[in-house]
């Protein structure tokens, strides 16, 4: 059979306080990344800086700032499709955490701004609240290459399957979430949620997590993933820096969808999940 396939890279990139130490790093990381194959190539959640609320004033930028500006040189350099993880966006007043893609020739072709803020309570365990500083972003987000079309979330997006229904109904083939899931929700939802996207919705889904690093005030739970539409992990990192890689089968892609035909078998007259919000690209 013929193979449809593309090398996609994720980045778990180690963050520190330090923003242009960030911003070098993961310029290293995607030029190995493109060394290596990899046509598209993905960031984690909050890549240019530490991951809080405390934070996010002090390292938030406008669009087009420094940190997009080096993403957009990046992407250009090493010919990539690059999925710029998320940074902290000041706009009119606001804050937003922001995810921008740019094309090959350093164009940024997208940007999404988290739709739901991560605002949650386990007692004893963990307290945080976005919305303390955050404002939610209103659009739904897909950008196509010559590969496929690939939908976008951030972190706690991927716990809302309407939002990847609708990129998958929308010919989403790859479904991307920079997040920085914690050592509470890590372990208990991270692979599960990601399988569970990818399987209901017969997609390849990726996800890049900062790096672990203990003394940081949010521990970010780390082991960046691919998964098939399957629901198999076929690539997955450990809690440290590193660069991980799968090659996306279109094909097989949509040989599950053939042998298990559930986009024709829907009971489109008993229920239906419908965008409010058209799609920015």
């Amino acid at each position: 059979r013929t193979r449809v396939e593309f090398r996609l890279a994720v980045v778990q990139l180690q963050v520190t306080s330090v923003k242009a130490d960030n911003l070098s790093r993961a310029r290293r990381l995607v030029k190995e990344a493109a060394g290596q194959g990899s046509k598209v190539v993905l960031l984690p959640e909050c890549f240019n800086s530490p991951y809080g609320t405390g934070f996010f004033a002090s390292y938030a930028e406008r669009i087009p700032g420094e940190s997009t500006q080096m993403l957009s040189e990046i992407a250009k350099e090493n010919k990539v499709y690059l999925v710029g993880g998320s940074i902290p966006e000041e706009d009119g007043g606001k804050l937003y955490n922001s995810c921008t893609v740019f094309n090959p020739d350093g164009e940024l072709i997208l940007k999404h701004r988290k739709i739901h803020l991560f605002d949650i309570s386990v007692p004893g365990k963990i307290h945080f609240q976005e919305s303390e500083t955050l404002s939610p972003g209103n659009s739904l987000s897909m950008f196509e290459t010559p590969f496929c079309k690939i939908g976008v979330g951030i972190c706690y997006d991927i716990r809302f399957a309407e939002l990847a229904q609708l990129y998958s109904r929308k010919g989403c083939q790859l479904l991307v979430y920079p997040g920085a899931f914690n050592m509470t929700t890590g372990p208990a939802h991270w692979e599960l949620l990601q399988r569970g996207r990818a399987v209901d919705n017969q997609v390849y889904v990726a996800t890049a997590s900062p790096a672990r690093d203990e003394t940081a005030s949010y521990v970010a739970w780390g082991h960046s993933t691919v998964v098939s539409p399957w629901g198999e992990v076929v690539s997955k990192a450990g809690p440290e820096e590193a660069v991980i890689y799968a090659d996306i089968d279109l094909q097989y892609l949509a040989d599950i969808r053939q042998q298990i035909p559930i986009t024709s078998q829907r009971r489109g007259d008993l229920y239906t999940v419908t965008a409010i919000q058209e799609a920015s690209s």
